[in-house]
């Protein structure tokens, strides 16, 4: 089973990725889950009317196209969340690759009320576009003081949450996917 996330932000060495690795910990310690991980380095993607030679937005399509479930994350800059996840979103077609898929969000932010705002759009846009987004959003205020310079958490809560966001997602899609050979025994009984 795939889980894909998402790094909402060019700086993979920040406290969106530092966030996003020990979600990756957590999902890979599972036997049956294949983890797809998408940073926004590693593509070229047009804006909405743009053409680019060469982009991947194609390719982003792929790669969300047989995924269990999606985990977005994002800093929250200037009450929103960040542009590179607009754009990622933008690129996943019409009707969107989300759509369907259950999505969970995680959000980081300098402030005292971690990043609510950000993560309350990023749940309208995701719902908008049909995802299913699950419950129990994680959002980490004083984000600077969450993490070291080297990415260890040094907040056990903070950790526990973010690994908690990893098992639910799993849980979800466990409980909601049709495995292949399942749904191949369903067609079977049915004819």
């Amino acid at each position: 089973m795939k889980i894909t996330t998402i790094l909402g932000s060019l700086n993979k060495n920040g406290s969106c990725a530092h966030a996003l690795n020990i979600v990756h910990d957590e999902l890979q310690k599972s036997d049956n889950i294949e983890l797809v991980i998408i940073d926004p380095n590693d593509y070229t993607l047009p804006f909405p009317g743009q053409s680019i030679p060469n982009s991947d937005e194609n390719k982003l399509q792929h790669l969300l196209s047989d995924v269990a479930g999606i985990i977005i994350s994002t800093p929250e800059y200037h009450g929103s969340f960040s542009s590179i996840v607009k754009l990622i979103i933008e690129n996943l077609g019409f009707p969107s690759m989300l759509a369907g898929k259950p999505v969970s969000l995680l959000g980081v932010a300098e402030g005292s009320i971690g990043a609510i705002k950000s993560l309350e759009q990023l749940r309208s846009v995701c719902s908008h576009v049909g995802s299913i987004v699950l419950p129990g959003p994680v959002s980490i205020p004083n984000v600077h003081s969450a993490f070291d310079k080297d990415g260890n958490c040094l907040d056990g809560k903070v950790e526990q949450r973010l690994r908690t966001l990893a098992n639910e997602m799993i849980k979800y899609a466990e409980k909601h996917i049709v495995p292949e050979h399942a749904l191949e025994e369903q067609v079977r009984e049915n004819l």
